[in-house]
């Protein structure tokens, strides 16, 4: 099995060569595949038409859910000829770019089968996979990752993933035997759970870990990018991080109480030393720069944890006024429901 996957392409392969290991229970349940979508115009009809033939060489009941977050090129055009040509998918439209975790967020609230897989638009996670992972969450799992057997991305990206998978060891208490990708499947269950939680900025991989109870890993390819260059670049990676950081721990605020318990360690040590030296009769009229300076430096630590709790405050009342982290401009496909 392991020659034939290497002798041929993921689309060559197809879903048929891949037996299933509990055929009556996949059998047994719906699907809905996920797809966010971004300036994916020349990808986005094959992963489509991929994932469909997927279910259907298989026999399964399916739908899948492709949501446009706010592409600039073609995309919603391809996806609206991919939801005429095959009644069994719907397209979303969203206002604009809220981003990749919004997009997925919307989709999931859309679903209906009783696992929803997600699926990128750039082929970099191959359909004809996606059957390893149903087959494996049937045995009672509510999360299953896909962990890649040799990941195709930039050194940068492996890295980015690495500091990811590091935040959520310590923040989800992720198991380190446990790999979160975006390659997943989630029960129906943890799905409505993962929408229902209130929160305007949306990480469905910290969300769906926290949320879970069962999970599983199942090892499938990673293929390289089939059009385009990724628009996960440094600064996004980053962003997520800090994201991660300032929206679900207080590992930030944490640090600067940390370093603000410091300062205030060393200011009192600097005021015994001072004391001490008046006493023993040593003192010097201080200057004006060194006070200048021990002011400043002070006044900008107060400043930096005031603007790190602001930031906090912000992010508590966004949460609480905003309903949802995206806005649907337009449906199309299964009724337009």
């Amino acid at each position: 099995m392991h020659a034939l996957a290497e002798a041929k392409t993921s689309q060559e392969l197809g879903s048929k060569d891949y037996i299933l290991l509990n055929p009556d229970l996949v059998r047994a349940h719906t699907y809905t595949v996920v797809i966010p979508v971004y300036n994916s115009e020349k990808s986005v009809a094959s992963v489509i038409k991929r994932a469909a033939a997927v279910f259907e060489e298989q026999g399964l009941e399916y739908e899948i859910i492709a949501v446009d977050d706010g592409s600039i090129d073609g995309s919603w055009h391809k996806l609206v000829e991919c939801a005429k040509a095959n009644r069994k998918v719907k397209v979303v439209s969203l206002l604009k770019n809220y981003g990749q975790q919004s997009a997925i967020l919307c989709g999931l609230s859309y679903a209906k089968g009783d696992y929803v897989i997600n699926l990128d638009d750039d082929l970099q996670n191959p359909p004809e996979e996606l059957v390893k992972l149903i087959d494996k969450a049937v045995e009672g799992y509510d999360l299953v990752c896909g962990v890649y057997t040799h990941k195709k991305a930039p050194i940068y990206r492996q890295l980015g993933s690495r500091l990811i998978n590091k935040i959520n060891e310590s923040i989800f208490n992720k198991p380190k035997d446990f790999r979160l990708t975006n390659y997943r499947v989630m029960e129906r269950g943890l799905a409505s759970r993962v929408c229902e939680y209130k929160t305007a900025f949306p990480y469905i991989n910290g969300l769906s870990m926290m949320l879970s109870g069962q999970r599983a890993n199942v090892e499938v390819r990673h293929e390289a990018r089939a059009e385009g260059k990724s628009t996960y670049t440094i600064a996004k990676i980053l962003s997520l991080v800090a994201a991660i950081l300032l929206n679900y721990s207080s590992v930030p605020l944490r640090i600067m109480t940390y370093f603000g318990l410091f300062v205030s360690a060393m200011s009192f040590l600097g005021g015994l030393y001072v004391c001490g030296r008046e006493l023993m009769g040593s003192a010097k009229v201080p200057g004006w720069t060194s006070l200048v300076v021990l002011l400043s430096f002070y006044n900008g630590v107060l400043i930096l944890m005031l603007g790190l709790i602001g930031e906090y405050t912000m992010r508590i009342l966004n949460t609480i006024a905003v309903p949802r982290s995206y806005n649907v401009r337009e449906i199309f496909g299964q009724h337009d429901s």
